[in-house]
């Protein structure tokens, strides 16, 4: 019998555009709470569903195992789990009810949870965990064993007597280092290399340095970590490297912080750590194009192992960046893709269309940059209001029949926008033409600079050219047409 089972809510095979991918990452946040509670003495085990196919399959194990507890903790390190995707909450649904078949005390502590509480405990959990859950969790699983009250404990959503009890917040840790390397062991690791191979793509592990995000971007949630900034020391993620370099030889790692490196000469650092421990690594991480252009960043960033990073670059349009809260220009786009190149740092765009009050004109900006600047990778979604945030606010009365997407390839507009919902699923493809289009082009010329340095993906990029061009111009025509019609 165990005391604690650990699971959580993300199916990768419920989400095809993530499968397709055939790039999944063991759930990193899951496996940081469940070392915690082993390091406080208590036996844990690991029921991890990213591969699985259905809800179902947990029941034989919990019977099985029969553990006091069982914990959906999801990964607030996964961006995905932010976005509180309904297959997944029905998913987790359906772990609740089975667990408590079963009769294990169920806790939750989830993005989707802490927005939506009420929800999980109306379908029978007994606590919802709000922010950042490890503290909170070690306290409540104390009361529980000693049977102590656990009404008073911070950070956690209950029930009494049919009335929803929220108690105060919860401090987030600030001392990150004391907590100890996740519990990789826990993790089938060689079932995530199988995907990734398999599928022709270098197998690469999930790394976090630090927690929270200090920027006031007004569409982006905060719900576990919130807006405070907490970061591991770089001798403490120098040792976690090191442990899956040595254990797992793994040698590629995504560092998964909404900002990589944003504290004052961390990169730095980190830099000269992995040379005093002769690491050599490749690594891709999430970044900002105004923390890059400050002191020596990108040289250290390139020298440390830096492989890709991907800018939040949203708009090539300033009106729109300003009205996100962006604090950004487009300007320190333009710049920081160039220096990156030159470093060949390969440099990847999300952008965002469909913002509040988005015109033509800034939508034709932020598709000229894309053409110009031609980063490496883009991805490309609609505006998404998420809970708590000031942009939810202002279109959450048009969030009445659907107010979440089902996967993230849902792509559905859930309010009410410049243009018709239809228009901005036509748009992303059209984009993404015009993207490979360019990216074509600019290979195309490298024959004639540089034509042994071509790599096949390149070559394949030139011989598409012919099919984007005419495919390209046919949706321009579509979307002009569709620009008058709202429905």
């Amino acid at each position: 019998m165990l005391d604690i089972v650990f699971s959580h809510s993300y199916y990768y095979k419920f989400d095809q555009k993530q499968w397709k991918n055939k790039t999944p990452y063991p759930p990193l946040g899951t496996i940081y709470a469940a070392s915690y509670l082993r390091e406080n003495g208590y036996s844990v085990d690991l029921f991890d569903v990213n591969l699985l196919d259905e809800p179902k399959t947990i029941e034989p194990y919990l019977k099985k195992h029969q553990p006091k507890i069982f914990i959906i903790y999801d990964d607030g390190f996964n961006y995905l789990t932010k976005m509180c995707l309904t297959t997944m909450r029905g998913a987790a649904f359906e772990m609740i009810k089975i667990a408590k078949s079963l009769h294990c005390h169920v806790i939750v502590c989830s993005s989707d949870a802490t927005d939506h509480y009420e929800k999980y405990l109306n379908s029978g959990a007994d606590f919802v965990i709000q922010g950042e859950g490890e503290m909170t969790l070690k306290e409540l699983v104390i009361a529980l064993e000693d049977n102590q009250d656990t009404s008073l404990i911070q950070g956690i959503v209950f029930k009494s007597k049919d009335e929803i009890i929220k108690n105060p917040p919860r401090t987030v840790l600030k001392e990150l280092d004391q907590l100890p390397l996740p519990a990789w062991d826990l993790v089938d690791i060689e079932a995530y290399r199988n995907i990734w191979e398999s599928h022709g793509n270098e197998f690469t592990l999930n790394i976090a340095t630090t927690r929270g995000c200090p920027y006031k971007c007004n569409w982006c949630a905060k719900p576990i970590y919130g807006n405070r900034y907490n970061s591991h020391s770089p001798e403490y993620i120098t040792k976690h490297i090191k442990h899956l370099v040595e254990t797992y030889h793994v040698n590629r790692f995504w560092m998964c912080d909404d900002i990589f490196g944003l504290k004052p000469h961390w990169v730095q650092q980190f830099n000269k750590c992995l040379k005093t421990e002769s690491l050599s690594i490749s690594y891709y991480i999430q970044s900002r194009v105004d923390l890059l252009l400050k002191e020596d960043t990108i040289d250290a960033l390139a020298e440390s192992g830096l492989h890709e990073v991907w800018v939040g670059a949203e708009s090539g349009s300033q009106s729109i960046l300003d009205g996100m809260d962006k604090g950004i220009t487009v300007s320190q786009i333009y710049e920081a893709t160039h220096l990156l190149k030159e470093k060949n740092i390969r440099v990847a765009f999300f952008i965002q269309f469909g913002y509040l009050n988005e015109t033509k004109e800034d939508i034709n900006k932020t598709i000229q940059m894309i053409k110009t600047l031609i980063p490496d990778n883009i991805g490309v979604s609609v505006s998404y209001p998420l809970p708590g945030t000031k942009f939810y606010e202002k279109v959450k009365d048009d969030l009445q029949l659907k107010a979440n997407w089902t996967d993230s390839d849902d792509l559905a507009m859930l309010f009410k926008g410049t243009f018709n919902p239809k228009f901005y699923k036509k748009l992303h493809r059209y984009v993404h033409k015009e993207y490979r289009k360019s990216q074509g082009m600019a290979n195309f010329k490298k024959i004639f600079k540089t034509p042994l340095s071509l790599t096949k993906s390149e070559l394949r990029s030139i011989l598409l050219y012919g099919y984007y061009v005419p495919s390209a111009l046919l949706d321009k025509i579509i979307l002009k047409n569709m620009e008058h019609s709202y429905a």
